[in-house]
């Protein structure tokens, strides 16, 4: 399997090439989120002039930036259960197992998460918010589900 990905340019199935858009929208996402978080944090700098005491620790940072959390919490959530995703992704190139059923949960995870991050850094939603994080999580599963899958005949033939 692993051939045919040091074959060069052309020789990888491009259903195992796609799997890197939605990858990258995905590295979008976080930046994205990280250039709001520090638009807001700036905007709110300039508008409330901090003191010394306002960055003394990490529970006066924390209660200074209060009114612009969600952004950094969200941030926070980008590195949660994403790196599940970031690690499954090059399994996928690199086994040839990322197919058309894969690449489109890894769309709807992406998508998903960007909802998750519109709500939770707008409204803030509780019950959609969770309603999205769950279904993003279940897309994610499938995926590592269907990896193992796929590799789990060949497993005993590698080892």
């Amino acid at each position: 399997m692993v051939d045919h990905v040091r074959g060069g340019r052309g020789t990888m199935r491009e259903t195992n090439l796609a799997i890197i858009w939605p990858t990258v929208a995905m590295a979008a996402l976080i930046f994205a989120v990280w250039a709001v978080l520090l638009r807001q944090r700036f905007a709110h700098i300039a508008a409330n002039r901090p003191v010394a005491a306002d960055f003394a620790n990490a529970e006066a940072v924390g209660r200074y930036f209060r009114p612009v959390e969600r952004p950094a919490q969200n941030l926070a959530n980008l590195f949660e259960m994403p790196v599940l995703y970031f690690a499954l992704v090059p399994l996928l190139i690199v086994t040839g197992s990322a197919s058309g059923i894969q690449v489109g949960l890894a769309w709807a995870f992406v998508v998903l998460r960007l909802v998750h991050s519109i709500i939770q850094i707008g409204p803030n939603t509780i019950r959609a918010r969770a309603r999205v994080f769950i279904a993003s999580s279940i897309a994610l599963f499938a995926m590592w589900l269907g990896f193992v899958v796929d590799i789990l005949p060949n497993a005993g033939a590698r080892m």
